[in-house]
């Protein structure tokens, strides 16, 4: 993302803004209704934050976000008394996530940017920056690079770290592998004076699409989960503990600005400071333009959304900036973005196809999921022939009908959505769409429960779900067996390999050599990671193995306190529930689980294949801080954390000696509320009871104090 953006930026500010005269009304107007939409936004936008930054995986596109913020602007800009420190609206980027990284302080923040999102905001912003120099503008256009914003920092010509931008004040130290990137100068052009005793450098990484299209190759090659996106791709690659794995994904990056300088050139305009970070050997866009009127600049902005495809790197919008430096050090800054750039960006990209079919996926619980089969068709930079329809009430909603020309969109040019029917061209014959009565996969009925969105296929042994539950096994969470990727898996239980998780551990390279794609390294390195998995942590193990409701938290309580899988399947409820942090919504899943012959076999399979299921004598589980940092404090729950289900932030606070309980009351310490929060938040705002989100609540349960 160019200019230093985070997940998508807000728009410009509206007329009615705070800063800009008006009335400003009374506290006691706001609406309730108001205040709680209010509060929603922010925990919505806090729990997409979390997906973009700590997850790279944004599951909504950039104009829905941008949308959110816009809302809550709007709200703000009408009821300034609604506005909060924490607001999206007044920060530059998402709170600082729990990461292996250590933080780097920025020398100077890095802000976010406004948005455009047609030619008329695009002049709403230009005239009031006339307004407020009263003087000629010149503009510099940028093309906005998909990618992730970095901070370099040199002194005395070398570079000392780098760092992502985090929250805009912190960042992580990524200095190790943006070394890697073979156009980062390790030591910048002596150009006489002209190079500064420290400077600090902003830049956007980003994976050329070859790179990113020959990165899934590999992928694919080995079985392994393929990528989404260019800029999720870039964004997991910076993030790797490994260097020589960010050097093997052949990033790029360009150069913007400079933050904090000592020493060096005085510089008069953004064009001659693009040509100094060249000079020092930076590399600078080639794409960037100056324009003296707006006219030109969006002119320069709709030949960049025609180009955007034939660039080899991704982009999303357009940069505009005010040239002259020192009528940006007049125009200022708010507290999260300059006035002097604005982020012209370019509407999600959507075209109209043919639905020739509306399929259902199994996944590893057996929950039926529709998409759409599509003809073919290229959208945000790649073709798309398969699109989510989520669920059955979804279909109803949007009345997409088999042969329908339906229109598509790449939300955020990432995930292909249907958007709805083109009505004028349905078929005279098209029919409402009905959800099959059986699995499509092993003919077992599919049933919806009462008050449940979804429906799922009841029968445990459908392959489908035996791929899923093996992928799941797998998964980073769970034992973390490098190259068991759900094509490889698929690819193995088809093959009559493997029944369950526990048979991946008798594969033998003889058995894998046969497959497609499969060498004689890559059946040697897939049987190496498996045999390493088999010293995962017994927390590790009890992930892996589904137990419903038990999560990272909850499962290292059950490893460190009865050390081993035999005491936990023999274990009563009373004794699960006498756990600090285990309930009896857990402990009877617990107990579901394991009375079931198949899970018992599962587990036995597991112990004879050499399986960890003890953890050593005199080591301790990973898990979180013993004690009671929380002792005689009572938590309420409402909404969706993005990072725990309700059980295991319930056990997170029961372990640390805190209470949960149903209804907020005065005596309430704390309500812990996430995105879509009920008529609790309400509550607890009317009786001035302490409101976390979900950053707050994990900084409370590393530190035992909010921050």
């Amino acid at each position: 993302m160019a200019a230093g953006t985070g997940p998508p930026p807000t728009g410009p500010e509206p007329a009615d803004a705070p800063g800009i005269p008006g009335p400003v009304p009374d506290a006691r107007d706001v609406p309730e209704e108001v205040a709680r939409r209010a509060a929603a936004l922010r925990d919505e936008i806090a729990y997409h934050d979390e997906l973009y930054y700590g997850q790279d995986a944004p599951i909504i596109s950039d104009a829905e976000y941008d949308a959110l913020v816009r809302e809550l602007r709007d709200l703000e800009a009408r009821y300034p008394q609604l506005v909060t420190p924490d607001s999206p609206t007044q920060r530059p980027g998402a709170p600082r996530l729990r990461t292996p990284f250590a933080p780097v302080r920025h020398l100077q923040p890095m802000l976010s940017l406004d948005n455009a999102f047609s030619r008329d905001e695009l002049f709403a912003w230009g005239q009031r920056v006339h307004r407020a120099l009263e003087a000629p503008v010149r503009y510099v256009c940028e093309p906005k690079i998909d990618g992730l914003a970095v901070s370099l920092q040199y002194q005395d010509g070398e570079l000392a770290v780098a760092a992502t931008r985090g929250d805009g004040e912190v960042g992580e130290d990524v200095t190790a592998n943006v070394r890697t990137i073979t156009t980062v100068p390790r030591r910048l052009r002596a150009v006489g004076s002209a190079c500064p005793r420290r400077l600090e450098v902003r830049g956007e990484v980003f994976m050329p699409i070859a790179a990113f299209e020959e990165l899934n190759r590999r992928q694919a090659a080995a079985g392994q989960r393929l990528f989404a996106n260019p800029r999720n791709a870039a964004a997991g690659s910076l993030r790797q503990l490994d260097p020589t794995v960010t050097a093997s994904r052949n990033l790029a990056i360009f150069c913007y600005q400079p933050g904090a300088k000592e020493g060096g050139p005085e510089l008069r305009t953004h064009r001659e400071t693009l040509a100094w970070l060249a000079e020092l050997g930076f590399p600078v866009n080639p794409h960037i333009e100056a324009h003296d009127d707006l006219d030109a600049v969006h002119a320069f902005c709709c030949r960049m959304e025609a180009q955007r495809h034939e660039l080899g790197y991704d982009i999303d919008g357009v940069v505009v900036k005010v040239d002259d430096l020192a009528q940006r050090d007049a125009l200022g800054t708010t507290s999260r973005a300059p006035r002097w750039a604005v982020a012209y960006k370019f509407p999600p990209e959507e075209r109209t196809t043919r639905l020739r079919d509306i399929m259902v996926s199994i996944g590893r619980t057996g929950r039926a999921t529709p998409f759409a089969v599509l003809e073919p068709v290229f959208v945000g930079g790649s073709t798309v022939s398969l699109a989510t329809l989520h669920n059955e009430d979804e279909v109803a909603r949007k009345d997409v009908r088999v042969g329908d020309v339906v229109i598509v969109r790449k939300a955020g040019d990432v995930i292909p959505e249907v958007v709805g029917p083109v009505l004028a061209k349905r078929p005279a014959d098209a029919r409402p769409w009905r959800f099959p009565d059986h699995c499509p996969v092993c003919g077992s009925p599919i049933v919806r429960l009462a008050g449940e969105v979804d429906r799922y296929c009841v029968n445990f042994d459908c392959p489908a779900q035996r791929v899923q539950r093996i992928v799941h096994f797998a998964g980073r969470s769970g034992m973390d067996i490098e190259g068991l990727g759900e094509e490889r898996v698929r690819q193995l239980v088809e093959a009559g390999l493997v029944d369950d998780a526990a048979d991946v551990y008798a594969l033998t390279v003889e058995q894998l050599l046969p497959l497609d794609r499969m060498g004689p390294t890559l059946a040697r390195n897939l049987v190496a990671a498996i045999e390493a998995s088999k010293d995962r942590p017994l927390a590790r193990l009890l992930v892996a193995l589904g137990i419903r409701h038990v999560g990272p938290t909850a499962a290292q309580v059950l490893a460190r306190e009865l050390r081993s899988l035999a005491a936990i399947e023999a274990a009563d409820a009373e004794h699960l529930c006498a756990l600090e942090g285990i309930g009896p919504v857990i402990a009877e899943s617990i107990q579901r689980f394991f009375s079931l012959e198949r899970n018992r076999r599962l587990v036995d399979k597991l112990r004879a294949a050499g399986v960890r299921v003890e953890e050593p004598v005199g080591s301790a589980s990973p898990g979180p801080a013993a004690g009671a940092s929380l002792a005689g404090l009572t938590f309420v729950l409402t909404g969706t954390l993005s990072g725990f289900t309700r059980e295991e932030a319930q056990a997170a606070i029961e372990a640390r000696g805190g209470r949960v309980t149903s209804s907020v009351s005065r005596r309430t310490s704390y309500v812990v509320a996430g995105a879509q929060p009920g008529s609790k938040l309400a509550r607890a705002e009317a009786l001035g009871v302490p409101v976390l989100d979900e950053a707050a609540f994990r900084t409370l349960l590393d530190r035992g104090a909010p921050p």
